[in-house]
């Protein structure tokens, strides 16, 4: 790995860790423990974590809630030059709304089999049919991000 890749990865991880923070603060509301960021000149212009329960809303998503609050932020309907990160890999909602917002990087922790839209199950994020593409960076904090998921959901098993 080269210098330049070391300061992504640190770059990536440093974020990532504000965006497992608010995923720490759903659990604390017995909410699915997803948290997300935006990210612009290495400044936190958004940021959220579901909120499905507490507002009765099923669009309360980590990343809706991320992308209405960096666009509140800087006054403008579009994110590009803006990053995401988010802790569980958005769902097929989500990622159409980082690809209308023109997010242009989405960094994920943990990868979701079940409803992934950015490479799991399908991948809204990078599909050459849509009018904007982001790349998609997986994996960072990807075991504390798939921990804190399964012990919610054991938790609700019982």
């Amino acid at each position: 790995m080269n210098k330049l890749d070391i300061q992504h990865a640190r770059k990536h991880q440093k974020f990532m860790a504000r965006a497992f923070m608010l995923a720490e603060q759903a659990l604390d509301e017995d909410e699915v423990p997803v948290g997300a960021i935006i990210v612009k000149d290495d400044e936190i212009i958004g940021k959220g974590y579901n909120q499905v329960q507490r507002l009765n809303d099923p669009t309360a998503h980590a990343e809706i809630l991320a992308i209405s609050a960096a666009c509140a932020n800087i006054g403008e309907k579009y994110l590009s030059g803006c990053t995401m990160y988010v802790t569980l890999e958005p769902c097929p909602m989500c990622a159409g709304a980082l690809v209308w917002s023109k997010i242009d990087r989405l960094v994920y922790g943990a990868q979701d089999a079940r409803t992934g839209a950015c490479g799991s199950l399908f991948n809204l994020a990078a599909n050459q049919k849509l009018n904007h593409q982001a790349e998609v960076i997986q994996g960072i904090m990807e075991k504390d991000s798939e921990h804190l998921l399964k012990s919610f959901f054991a938790k609700r098993r019982k």
